[in-house]
């Protein structure tokens, strides 16, 4: 998901050397989400942490090219949309990420007012 989408609060994360090229990170987002923030040859890129079929941790799986693959139960995602790259998959949610220097953000929708 990129950055260009409008009314995003950010958060840093991580700083772009905790996590190499080809690996994954857990991170925690806004209101402690837990995401699984990765780096596809210098793009950086953040979807849920758990996986949907049996709460494995996405971060912790082996990544190839941009897909990520569950380290529980082999479930395989596409870390830039979140989306299965396997028949009959449930996508898992893909958040906003801006590089600033060093640092990494996610960004995610202001609530509304009231």
């Amino acid at each position: 998901m990129k950055e260009a989408a409008r009314g995003l609060s950010w958060m840093k994360v991580a700083e772009r050397s905790d996590i190499p090229p080809g690996s994954g990170k857990r991170v925690i987002g806004p209101a402690d989400k837990p995401m699984a923030l990765f780096n596809v040859d210098g793009e950086f890129f953040a979807i849920n942490h758990i996986c949907p079929h049996r709460g494995g941790p996405l971060a912790d799986g082996r990544l190839e090219g941009s897909v990520v693959t569950c380290p529980w139960h082999g479930w395989t995602f596409d870390v830039r949309t979140g989306e299965p790259d396997h028949p009959g998959g449930h996508a898992v949610a893909a958040y906003a990420v801006k590089i600033e220097g060093s640092d990494v953000y996610v960004g995610w929708l202001k609530a509304p007012p009231g």
